[in-house]
């Protein structure tokens, strides 16, 4: 049964999950990864979950076809999920087509006690009850259930097979409306270019998705609900900033190519102790000599680095964040908490939402802990990515000051 008994209203848990480690070594990682999953919904028991994948499928989608056909097989199926007699997965498997093609993968599954749950269709305009089990894949295009778009190429040139974007769903569940939405951002292609300007140019270029994506979601087309953005926003810690303190009193060293004069590498030494070097910085690249920073009490030390939400403070915020950065952890399924010295690591996997969500997240009867926002397998090798999770209820009657808004669009 879903649910603590003296808890009442309806139990959320959204999840957001980069999974491209999973389909690249699916024998070692597969396992692990689905067990803490189990974990964390058997600790919160929700009644309706929503999982967020990106890069689903890894980087040759062709080639682990059969590995996402098990993935999706094992959890509509198992044990662990069998009280979860409805669901909803949508895969965007149309690796052929540059133009559409997201690696997107969105999962939805209700637990058999919950009752009033509907889905919008937005060719329709109305909710429609959500019956039984139903997967949708390929062109996820002509699935009135959803909204998907990719990002246009302008939007990162040098990235020229980038397949970042977003899908959109909305759902109503005791009077409550509102949208869950799966996005993908866009990268940093350089450490060097990272870390040049700040904020980066990376960081302008993943605030005018974002942006085109929370206009798109809240123009005039449809009704306004709150809404749920989480996925990986590839958002990074201002590069230039974090190596100034992580090297305080240290000296650069500048590495030019012979050829072209490009810089290469810098490498930070300390002025004394025989020159010790502090950081190695290239394209790909980030080598500091001491990775506790990024782990001792969860890295919050660091959390002032990471800016790129504050853009957004009028129409997205977030619980506190108390969990180490989610990314770039070891794939080697023998070191869970290792980080790899390719990036420096960030929270780059995010659950957000609009401030009237964060209300009905926050909204609670009781003096429980009304909310958990935490990461998933922290001493497991989950891939590169850690899992990021936030449980919560919605209240009996949150959704009350709007049930006249919905109660026409509950259909068929």
């Amino acid at each position: 049964m879903a649910g603590k008994a003296a808890a009442p209203g309806t139990a959320v848990l959204l999840i957001t999950a980069n999974v491209g480690s999973l389909f690249d070594d699916p024998e070692n990682l597969q396992k692990n990864w689905l067990r803490e999953f189990y974990q964390v919904l058997h600790t919160h028991k929700p009644h309706f979950m929503a999982l967020h994948c990106q890069e689903f499928g890894g980087k040759n989608y062709e080639a682990s076809m059969s590995h996402v056909d098990k993935f999706v097989k094992e959890l509509l199926s198992s044990d662990a999920m069998k009280e979860y007699n409805r669901a909803r997965v949508y895969l965007d498997e149309n690796y052929k087509s540059q133009e559409h093609f997201t690696a997107l993968g969105s999962f939805y599954f209700l637990h058999e006690s919950l009752k009033n749950i509907y889905q919008f269709d937005f060719k329709a305009k109305k909710y429609k009850k959500v019956t039984g089990k139903e997967i949708y894949s390929d062109t996820l295009e002509s699935t009135p259930m959803l909204e998907k778009e990719k990002f246009p190429q302008d939007y990162f040139p040098e990235c020229k097979w980038s397949r970042k974007g977003f899908i959109r769903t909305r759902w109503c569940i005791a009077d409550c409306a509102f949208d869950l939405v799966n996005i993908h951002l866009f990268h940093d292609a350089s450490n060097l270019v990272a870390w040049e300007t700040s904020p980066s140019v990376y960081s302008g270029v993943r605030h005018k998705a974002l942006g085109y994506v929370l206009d798109r979601i809240i123009d005039q087309r449809f009704e306004k609900v709150s809404y749920f953005v989480f996925g990986d926003f590839n958002f990074r810690l201002d590069s230039k900033s974090v190596v100034e303190t992580l090297c305080t009193k240290a000296t650069m060293q500048t590495v030019r190519a012979a050829d072209t004069n490009e810089v290469v590498k810098l490498i930070f030494r300390e002025s004394d102790n025989d020159r010790k070097v502090v950081l190695q910085l290239e394209k790909k690249l980030f080598d500091y000599f001491n990775q506790d920073v990024f782990r001792d009490n969860n890295g919050t030390a660091l959390l002032e680095f990471d800016k790129e939400l504050s853009v957004f403070k009028d129409r997205l915020c977030e619980l506190d964040i108390s969990f180490p950065p989610s990314y770039p952890y070891s794939e080697d399924s023998r070191q869970g908490e290792q980080y790899m010295n390719t990036r420096c690591p960030a929270w780059c996997d995010r659950i957000l939402m609009s401030l009237s969500a964060k209300e009905l997240v926050l909204k609670s009867e009781s003096e429980e802990k009304v909310a958990t926002y935490d990461h998933i397998g922290p001493n497991v090798c989950m891939g590169d990515h850690k899992p990021v999770f936030l449980a919560f209820r919605i209240a009996p009657g949150a959704g009350k000051p709007h049930a006249h808004v919905h109660k026409c669009c509950v259909v068929q």
